[in-house]
């Protein structure tokens, strides 16, 4: 059975150790970087006479991810942290700045040249149901990617990934919906993981799920993280499975990094007040308790 984690403790002193080794063997180059990214969208019109109003979702965007690294990005919603990972995966193209992968420029590249990233960054969505083709067997879906890369052997693939996200070999021939919640993401990140990324952007893999699943799907996303080297970009609402994950954390606002650095300097001494709130209103476990406490005695005295 896999071991439940404490969620809210800090990355593990190993995990920080391969993401410095894994950064320094590779090189000092970093596998992303965005240089003063701006994204602005145009709303729909209103009147006939005056266009939709500009939403300016993200604003100069400097960011650097290492190999090896753990970042996570937090915030809460319309901060832009899905717009950011969008553009960083090449699903969009920012209205200015430059975003390089590997030390390629993807911004101003067709899709059709963007194969290399395809193959390299892999993406694992918040609901596995609606990113899972219901008519394609578990099978045919880790096996899509595969194919489409030209892969030489996509069905021993299939047997190794089952297996590495602790799935029965007889799983590849039945279908999403004969799944729990927790399995189908298991098989999403199968399917991420398929052509052999680099990196790999979780973007709130386990808001969708089950509490009771949660921690063991977090617990494999870490040790696959580890067994495939891989970097890692990681997107949640929760704070606490940020800090349990990730090495490095941005914070975002309003379309801006407001801070950045490591994890523990980031939860033990925020120095930007938004930061600071978002982390008082956090819940933890010692105001669930405090929570409790108060309801009971206030029953009591009912009771009495």
């Amino acid at each position: 059975m896999t071991e439940t984690p404490q969620i809210g403790t800090p990355v593990p002193a190993r995990a920080r150790g391969d993401a410095v080794a894994a950064t320094a063997s590779t090189g000092p180059d970093p596998v992303i970087s965005a240089q003063q990214v701006v994204r602005r969208y145009r709303r729909p019109r209103r009147s006939l006479t005056r266009p939709g109003p500009v939403v300016e979702a993200l604003r100069g965007i400097d960011l650097d991810i290492a190999y090896g690294q753990r970042l996570g990005i937090v915030g809460e919603s319309g901060s832009g942290k899905s717009t950011l990972i969008r553009l960083l995966a090449g699903l969009d193209r920012p209205t200015s700045g430059s975003i390089t992968f590997a030390g390629r420029e993807i911004t101003r590249l067709p899709d059709r040249s963007l194969k290399f990233l395809r193959r390299d960054l892999q993406m694992v969505f918040q609901d596995p149901m609606s990113s899972l083709d219901p008519r394609m067997t578990v099978s045919d879906i880790i096996r899509e990617p595969l194919v489409a890369l030209g892969h030489p052997n996509p069905r021993a693939r299939v047997a190794e990934l089952l297996d590495a996200v602790g799935l029965p070999a007889a799983a590849a021939h039945r279908y999403p919906h004969q799944f729990s919640g927790g399995q189908r993401q298991r098989i999403s990140i199968a399917r991420a993981l398929s052509p052999h990324p680099k990196v790999l952007v979780a973007d709130e893999p386990v808001s969708a799920l089950d509490v009771s699943v949660r921690a063991q799907v977090l617990n494999l996303l870490m040790d696959l993280v580890d067994d495939f080297s891989l970097t890692l970009i990681f997107v949640s609402h929760d704070l606490s499975v940020v800090r349990h994950l990730c090495d490095t954390v941005v914070v975002m606002h309003d379309g801006e990094i407001v801070e950045r650095g490591p994890t523990t300097a980031i939860y033990e001494r925020p120095t930007h007040p938004y930061t600071r709130a978002l982390l008082a209103a956090a819940p933890t476990l010692r105001q669930a308790l405090a929570v409790h406490a108060a309801n009971r005695d206030r029953k009591e005295p009912q009771q009495r």
